[in-house]
């Protein structure tokens, strides 16, 4: 049986295994804020155009993948169980899953301009978005496969190598972002177009970096199960769609309920969740890594060890977005002061983005919540109930609500913002209450029979 990670105290070993997801979900926050930083010169279409873009094709991305953390939980609770022998086939199938995700973004592509005018963007946004996901979308595919190798990687109780590419990628994004969306260096600029090109090498880039890596630490398996991958795609796929259907309902909210009330306030919502991100990712990769330690253990069977890591877990995500939103709430106005657009929009820019930023401790608090709670159920193999009960939540009372305060009762910023906030303080209570409940102690993710 091989060693398991959590034989140190459970802090030293959540502290380890998260600060190097920590940091890798961190620099996909300082990929989405350089871009929005170094756009926002170019006007508020541009920023608009290029930010609400980026929603829109992760919203391609989410699915696939949401379906390969799955990956994560298999490996964990294998090495949990000591059958290391089984894992390189789960890398085989996160790779082919990221094939097929490559495949129907390339297949969206031409239905683009008619997906894109059904929306209600001004005619400057809509041209310049279409140029931003018509280039974006082909970073689908190494996108999808560095997230399947680095949850990997993360349940085999090694995080360092998705850090590695995440800073690869990051630091190739900023570079890439300077050189081509302004002219610079004897290029012309190519404004959105240029921030999208950025993105895309970026991705690739760390897509190779995690391949190399996975080749000199691990063998390539080409024992391809169908029976054990279509049970993998069993707890997968309701974890992908969970996230592919809840992030849809949330980008449907930006482009519906958002854009109605016109460019400058889209393109402050835009900026908020960029600052939002910032505290959001790393939480997300502490959530991640505590939900590695609960595998494992269940893996062993050593139950009554999850408890104790999901809370610890709760309390540093909790004290950690907490603590950035209040300072975002503080330096309010500072910070949309980056993101100004010139010009007199910049005014009602600032003004709707401070008024964001006043609420959004609440909002991030319960969101901390919400994350780690999913991650530990879905450590477990808890996927189909959470997947139910969030897409009901998402579609069935948010959205609706939003768009009808906002539509027919003339709500504003602050009306959608408390809109938000209500459906975390539910999502979160649910989740909890779905973990103390206990289902998931008797789900069997890992057959012995299938390995």
């Amino acid at each position: 049986m091989h060693a398991p990670i959590a034989k140190a105290s459970t802090l030293q070993a959540l502290v380890r295994l998260a600060w190097p997801i920590v940091l890798a979900r961190a620099t996909q926050s300082v990929i989405g804020f350089a871009d929005a930083v170094m756009v926002a010169p170019l006007g508020e279409d541009a920023m608009a155009a290029a930010i609400t873009g980026n929603l829109n094709a992760f919203s391609l991305i989410i699915f696939p993948m949401g379906t390969v953390f799955i990956i994560q939980s298999f490996t964990s609770q294998l090495r949990g169980r000591g059958e290391l022998d089984a894992a390189p086939r789960y890398a085989t199938y996160g790779i082919a899953l990221s094939i097929l995700a490559g495949l129907v973004a390339l297949a969206v592509l031409p239905f683009l301009p008619w997906l894109i005018g059904h929306l209600e963007y001004s005619p400057a946004v809509e041209k310049l978005m279409g140029e931003y996901l018509a280039i974006r979308l082909l970073s689908v595919a190494p996108v999808v496969a560095t997230e399947a190798l680095g949850q990997w990687f993360g349940g085999m109780g090694n995080t360092g190598p998705e850090m590695i590419a995440g800073v690869v990628a990051m630091v190739a994004n900023v570079l890439l972002c300077y050189l081509l969306i302004e002219p610079r260096f004897g290029l012309p600029g190519y404004g959105v177009a240029g921030s999208a090109w950025a993105a895309t090498i970026a991705s690739t880039l760390g897509f190779v970096v995690i391949v190399v890596m996975y080749s000199r630490r691990a063998t390539w398996s080409f024992d391809f199960r169908v029976p054990e991958f279509l049970r993998m795609l069993r707890f997968g796929v309701p974890n992908g769609m969970n996230w592919f259907l809840e992030f849809a309902a949330f980008t449907l909210f930006i482009n519906l309920v958002i854009g109605h009330l016109g460019t400058s306030v889209l393109a402050a919502f835009n900026a908020v969740l960029q600052l939002c991100n910032v505290s959001f990712m790393p939480a997300f990769g502490l959530a991640s890594a505590g939900a590695i330690l609960a595998g494992e253990a269940i893996g062993r069977r050593a139950l009554d060890e999850v408890w104790p890591t999901v809370r610890l877990t709760a309390l540093l995500a909790c004290g950690f977005m907490g603590t950035l939103s209040l300072i975002y709430a503080r330096f309010a106005e500072q910070l949309m002061g980056l993101f100004r657009p010139p010009g007199a929009a910049g005014v009602t820019f600032v003004e709707a983005g401070v008024a964001m930023l006043m609420v959004v401790p609440l909002w991030q608090v319960f969101d901390a919540l919400a994350i780690v709670f999913a991650e530990a159920l879905r450590a477990a193999g808890d996927t189909a109930w959470p997947m139910t009960v969030r897409i009901g939540l998402a579609w069935g009372v948010f959205t609706p609500t939003a768009w009808a305060l906002v539509r027919y009762f003339d709500g504003g910023v602050m009306t959608v913002m408390l809109s938000l906030i209500v459906y975390l303080v539910v999502l979160a209570t649910v989740l909890m209450g779905r973990y103390a409940y206990g289902k998931w102690r008797a789900i069997e993710l890992v057959e012995s029979t299938v390995i």
